[in-house]
């Protein structure tokens, strides 16, 4: 989708460009014409042709302010400037003769910019226009008619010139077409060793929670933390491969709505602060009441980006994200007290797989795809993104060009946290086909108090659920919204259901068609699992106590 987006713009860069081109070629031959008559040398059909110039170049200035007021590529209007460049030089070299001859390279350049511009097919037909005109001037010229050996020059030029272009162009297009295949190739197995990754680290995280509360010793209890700090980098790593590979595959559609930025800034600052103090990093940011139109969700993974490569790259510095208004746009900033990015790297740190670094620089994880991933959306959103940074004092990252929704933020009222012990006797069904996935969770599940039914496949008899959770892809052509149906039929009643997969949460929210599902993205934090578990257990509860009265 971003592609197709730059290509449009593009097409339109050239199309104003060929406009403003024409409209200089044709003043100069107006130039030429007048220059010719008052130095003593008047031109062949003299104010005739003057008249007839004028009004071309007058045809050809609306035709500009109607691309510069009308942007986007338009074929008819493309062959109305066509046909009226190829009828205008051909009566001017017909009417003109020798003269005019010159305007036989500005005809040449013509069917080229329509090749390079327009594609093949546009060059075929400025080809033959062109041959025709050729043709033509040779029936109605003289001088053209007494000269067949330059008419044979130049017909054979203009054949011959284009027809390299177009094998060119060809080959371009070939080489294009393999370019794309090779890089859908290398998103296509990037989502797919990602996915089939995410299995095993999920249940690994799963099952490091469970010894968390295993009532551990304090240096085991350190490992233990260990492990689950490195599997939450590698956890980034991955949501990184997902990311990048899913707006290669241009399925990527913004959904503009209505948000409030301090919602998204307070996010942010709840998934960042346990890292930043790992490192010893001050995580702070200015409050900012403003309602913005953008997407929630790929706003706020350009600001994760952003925030975490300060945290990789600042450690034990202050980090701040403040907001600054600027008419009816808003702009986010972040900025850290880094060690800045040297000069030569500055224009780089956008490009994808690029990683700052110098001989003997420590490691730091991830594989330089946060920016590049920040900069993209920046274009699906019309968001300008902006670097600063100065070598030995900071960097600061900007993301403007927000527009600004100009209506009061209404107070949000935060959902009350659940105690624990909600979940006690809670009925759940877990529905996996990864055995080693089942197992971690079912004990997770189980130490949190819950009755747990575990099966690798949508069962076909249940108990009375008070909650499904359920993969996504659960093998021979099942998902999860198959699961959910039936389970929803054997119960004969909505039970809430939860959805656990490896692939992007938009896809899998479209594939449900179900509103109001949660969907996790795996690896899931096992706070992120208790926190959806606790808020299903007191709907659950609600449910029942409303039955309890009204039976």
């Amino acid at each position: 989708m971003l592609s197709e987006q730059a290509n449009k713009l593009e097409g339109y860069k050239s199309e104003q460009r060929h406009a403003t081109v024409r409209a200089t070629v044709i003043g100069c031959i107006c130039i030429y014409i007048v220059t010719e008559t008052f130095t003593g040398h008047p031109l062949p059909g003299g104010m005739f042709i003057a008249c007839v110039v004028t009004i071309h170049w007058l045809v050809s200035c609306g035709l500009l302010l109607w691309i510069k007021r009308r942007p986007g590529e338009s074929r008819p209007r493309h062959y109305v400037m066509m046909a009226l460049d190829v009828s205008g030089m051909t009566y001017m070299m017909a009417v003109g003769g020798a003269p005019f001859l010159p305007l036989y390279t500005v005809m040449q350049r013509l069917v080229v910019a329509n090749g390079l511009t327009y594609g093949p097919r546009s060059m075929k037909v400025s080809t033959s226009a062109a041959l025709l005109s050729i043709a033509t001037v040779t029936y109605v010229n003289g001088y053209w008619r007494d000269n067949p050996f330059m008419v044979l020059t130049l017909a054979s030029g203009m054949a011959l010139v284009p027809t390299y272009i177009y094998m060119m162009l060809k080959r371009l297009e070939l080489a294009y077409e393999r370019e794309q295949e090779a890089s859908l190739s290398k998103s296509r197995f990037l989502a797919q060793a990602s996915h089939d990754l995410r299995q095993p680290v999920h249940a690994i995280s799963l099952f490091t929670a469970c010894l968390r509360d295993a009532k551990l010793r304090a240096e085991e209890l350190k490992l233990v933390e260990n492990i689950d700090r490195s599997l939450q980098s590698v956890s980034r790593l991955f949501k990184s491969l997902l990311d990048i590979s899913t707006l290669d595959s241009g399925k990527v559609k913004p959904n503009i709505e209505n948000v409030a930025i301090s919602e998204i800034i307070d996010e942010i600052l709840h998934q960042n602060t346990e890292a930043a103090q790992r490192d010893g990093t001050q995580l702070r940011a200015n409050s900012c009441d403003v309602i913005v139109k953008t997407d929630r969700s790929l706003f706020t993974t350009m600001l994760q980006n952003i925030v975490n490569n300060a945290i990789k790259y600042a450690p034990g510095k202050e980090i701040l994200i403040a907001c600054r208004r600027r008419g009816n746009t808003l702009a986010v900033q972040v900025f850290d007290r880094g060690p800045g990015i040297p000069e030569e790297h500055q224009a780089r740190v956008f490009d994808e797989f690029h990683q700052v670094r110098e001989r003997g620089d420590r490691d730091v994880e991830g594989v330089g795809l946060g920016l590049a991933i920040v900069r993209r959306l920046g274009g699906m959103l019309d968001i300008e993104v902006r670097l600063r940074s100065v070598p030995g004092r900071g960097t600061s990252v900007t993301l403007g060009n927000l527009e600004i929704f100009n209506e009061p933020v209404r107070a949000v009222h935060p959902i009350p946290q659940a105690p624990l012990g909600v979940a006690q006797g809670l009925r759940v069904l877990l529905v996996d086909d990864d055995d080693a996935v089942l197992t971690a969770t079912a004990i997770l599940l189980r130490k949190w108090g819950c009755d747990v039914q575990a099966e690798l496949a949508p069962p076909e008899k249940v108990d009375d659920p008070d909650l499904l959770i359920t993969d996504f892809d659960l093998g021979n052509g099942i998902t999860g919204k198959e699961c959910i149906e039936q389970v929803q039929r054997l119960v004969g009643r909505p039970v809430p259901a939860v959805v656990m997969s490896g692939h992007d949460a938009d896809r899998v929210r479209d594939d449900l068609g179900t509103p109001g599902i949660p969907v996790l993205t795996k690896p899931i934090r096992p706070a992120e699992l208790r926190s959806i578990l606790l808020l299903q257990a007191v709907k659950a509860r609600s449910h029942q106590s409303i039955q309890l009265l009204t039976g």
